[in-house]
């Protein structure tokens, strides 16, 4: 029988796992310092409903949204503020939300907030939309372009491109690991939420990026939506990147001439 608990272990299986936190976290600040930005943003009623939105120099040429992992369970926007850099150089305003957690909120409501922070910030920038997510985040921001995506039809047309970063596409393995304990996942709701059991809205563009030092979990995941959707109207991507692992595959995001910033931001 499968380890599941092993397969999504990612930390346990990085050297120096327990110094990227606070790698991100001095990143971050340092960003926010300098970039300025309008902060804790409301996009709902609850505390965590708050998203940060970094403008670049000149008028944007449209709206850049990043929403992080953490197993829908730990972390929240400030951790990642430095990852707005890449697209912001780009000409990009970018939004990166904080969302609530389990178990205090199911995967399904943190789905609903996440649209309507995007929603939200849709409002304050317009033009085209891009959404990029990491981990659970890819998890999120796929859910976005589902046929029965939360979000409103003026939003959603206007989403020209979506990168999940070693995205979870397929839920229900998650039924068998210790953290459905604080998930409260059932396999209905695992179902309704995996995008790659999904029908995407024609015209959907995605690509699903992963290290390929990764778990080889999340490389089947990023596999599976890519080829999962690529029966259907859709232009999909799969980007294995050597020698990149789950903690470091999103760190190109900072580059505004990384390749990964280009997936984000560029044609």
């Amino acid at each position: 029988m499968r380890d599941w608990d092993d397969a999504y272990a990612n930390g346990a299986h990085i050297p120096g796992a327990e110094g990227f936190v606070p790698h991100w976290q001095a990143e971050a600040e340092a960003f926010r310092e300098a970039a300025g930005g309008q902060i804790d943003i409301a996009y709902g009623a609850g505390p965590r409903e708050r998203l940060d939105l970094f403008l670049p120099e000149r008028a944007p040429g449209g709206l850049c949204v990043f929403v992080h992992g953490g197993y829908w369970k730990a972390f929240d926007k400030s951790v990642w503020s430095h990852l707005a850099a890449g697209a912001r150089a780009q000409g990009w305003a970018v939004a990166l939300p904080s969302y609530p957690l389990a178990p205090e909120a199911r995967i399904s409501e943190i789905t609903a907030a996440v649209a309507r922070a995007i929603t939200h910030a849709a409002a304050l920038v317009p033009g085209p939309v891009r959404l990029a997510g990491h981990s659970a985040g890819g998890h999120l921001v796929a859910r976005m372009v589902c046929t029965d995506t939360p979000l409103p039809e003026a939003v959603v047309a206007r989403v020209e491109h979506v990168l999940s970063i070693s995205g979870v596409h397929d839920l229900r393995p998650l039924l068998a690991t210790q953290m459905n304990d604080v998930l409260g996942l059932t396999l209905e709701e695992a179902r309704a939420e995996s995008p790659a059991l999904a029908e995407p809205r024609p015209g959907t563009r995605l690509t699903a990026w992963v290290g390929a030092a990764e778990r080889p979990e999340f490389r089947r995941q990023s596999a599976l939506i890519a080829n999962a959707w690529a029966g259907f109207d859709t232009e999909m991507r799969l980007v294995e990147v050597p020698g990149r692992h789950h903690f470091d595959v999103i760190a190109d995001l900072a580059s505004p001439v990384s390749a990964l910033t280009r997936a984000f931001a560029g044609a």
